[in-house]
């Protein structure tokens, strides 16, 4: 398998260290900085989860199977046992027979309702596992919109009038680009690590959830790359 196949947590990991290492140094008293640190923990979860919650559904998938192998031989061996009881010393009349069909059809459902359980029930501790991991991630996603939402370029024209109830911006032209462009960021690697979520799973649930959160990150991104656009222009050198 070729490096291009596969997501790998570790170069996700490095990045999401390297932003928080930039952060620090422009603005180590924001509250960015504790959200890109979030990031790099749910990062850290999200690579050394895996292969924990893979050894841990290798177990509950075997024992899954042999309870699944174990009531379908208990199954087969009670229906064959009671047809040969039912043919050699059965009813003799014709509605008679009705609650022993009844009967056997009842236990067939429950005995096939138990094999869909235990056959997936596996898939179904790694879904719980991984749509909490993106529970989290969208979580973080918006509280990295909160923390944009604030930063209008407006607020740094010469015209701009301030009143009472406006948010008091301490931060300059340049400081406000490298702000956005450090949410920017962590909007694009929140959607990285979810992705590292659906390399784990090939459930349609996990896949859907991990492309509606990439969309939401995009989104929110575009929005923060529109305010960047609009930012003054410095004035040019002579």
């Amino acid at each position: 398998m070729s490096s291009f196949d596969r997501l790998d947590a570790a170069p996700v990991q490095d990045t999401v260290a390297r932003l928080e290492s930039r952060v620090r140094a422009r603005f180590p008293d924001r509250g960015l900085l504790a959200v890109v640190g979030e990031l790099g923990v749910l990062t850290a979860d999200v690579a050394a989860g895996s292969a924990t919650v893979r050894v841990r559904l290798r177990w509950v998938r075997l024992a899954s199977r042999l309870a699944a192998a174990v009531v379908l031989l208990a199954s087969v061996v009670v229906f064959v046992l009671a047809s040969r009881d039912a043919v050699s010393a059965g009813p003799d009349r014709s509605f008679e027979w009705v609650p022993l069909i009844e009967s056997t059809i009842n236990d067939l459902v429950f005995a096939g309702l138990a094999l869909w359980f235990l056959y997936a029930l596996p898939q179904r501790l790694e879904r719980g596992h991984l749509l909490d991991l993106l529970h989290r991630l969208r979580s973080l996603a918006h509280i990295v919109d909160m923390h944009q939402l604030t930063k209008d370029p407006e607020r740094l024209r010469p015209d701009f009038v301030r009143t009472g109830a406006s948010v008091r911006s301490d931060l300059t032209r340049s400081e406000m680009e490298h702000y956005l462009d450090y949410c920017s960021e962590t909007l694009s690697l929140i959607g990285k690590v979810a992705a590292l979520c659906a390399e784990e799973s090939r459930d349609a649930l996990v896949l859907t959830t991990v492309s509606d959160l990439e969309m939401l990150t995009t989104g929110m991104s575009r929005k923060i790359w529109q305010k960047i656009s609009l930012l003054p222009r410095l004035p040019s050198s002579p």
